[in-house]
């Protein structure tokens, strides 16, 4: 059955790649984003999926925009919490402003993206929420406790709320990629890569965007409804739970 669907970051990189395996599966998907005007013009251009500009981190702008996409395309059945930021640095050097801004769009953003959704979710006894965590929220990094502890943090959040979604029909997952080939991963220095980063992954390559979105496009179907409070590790075998 198509559904509306809305993806958080949902013009570039993994976001963007779930963006449109959502709409090949047959559903309205409106896409967030928070700064590249440039960048969400031409997803829209090349997918016809609309965007729409604000930051997780506000509460306030989120209410406002679930709000706006509702009443433009129906009732939000299917939420993607993509978006997320880096502010990396060793923690003897990290600043309370590095931790916060993190914090405030990794982890509150969920809470500020859901909360507005979760009503009318329950209400209508269905619903589909699916949180991109990572690899590193599994098993830590050097230099990014701030991002390790929002994306643990996800975890938490998605157990918890599956249990209180579960008898109104909305089920609560979370996936959490290891190391994908987005335009991000793929400018890291290619030595760095070759041989630092690419020799710790198993399969022996980067994951591709596309098999992070088939994952969501799974767990956003009617087909997993008896999957909640799951965690998919897509990591190559980087690291097992």
């Amino acid at each position: 059955m198509a559904r509306v669907a809305l993806v958080t970051g949902g013009s570039r990189g993994i976001g963007a790649a779930i963006s449109k395996a959502l709409k090949q599966a047959g559903h309205t998907v409106a896409a967030t984003y928070a700064g590249n005007d440039d960048a969400a013009r031409a997803f829209t251009e090349e997918t016809g999926i609309q965007t729409y500009k604000w930051s997780v981190a506000d509460y306030d702008a989120c209410a406002a925009g679930i709000r706006r996409i509702e009443e433009e395309l129906g009732p939000i059945d299917i939420l993607v919490n993509n978006a997320g930021i880096t502010r990396d640095a060793m923690f003897h050097k990290m600043t309370p402003q590095q931790w916060k801004e993190v914090i405030d769009t990794n982890l509150t953003g969920l809470f500020n993206m859901t909360h507005p959704v979760w009503s009318g979710m329950r209400d209508r006894k269905y619903g589909r929420i699916v949180n991109i965590s990572s690899i590193n929220g599994q098993k830590g990094q050097a230099g990014q406790a701030n991002y390790s502890a929002a994306k643990a943090g996800d975890l938490g959040f998605t157990k918890a709320l599956a249990q209180e979604g579960a008898r109104a029909g909305i089920t609560v997952n979370a996936i959490c990629p290891g190391y994908i080939g987005t335009e991000m991963v793929r400018a890291i220095d290619e030595k760095v890569l070759n041989e630092r980063i690419i020799p710790q992954i198993p399969v022996g390559r980067l994951g591709e965007p596309e098999e992070i979105a088939r994952c969501v496009v799974f767990l956003a179907s009617e087909d997993a409804g008896f999957i909640t409070g799951s965690t998919i590790s897509a990591n190559g075998g980087q690291f097992v739970v």
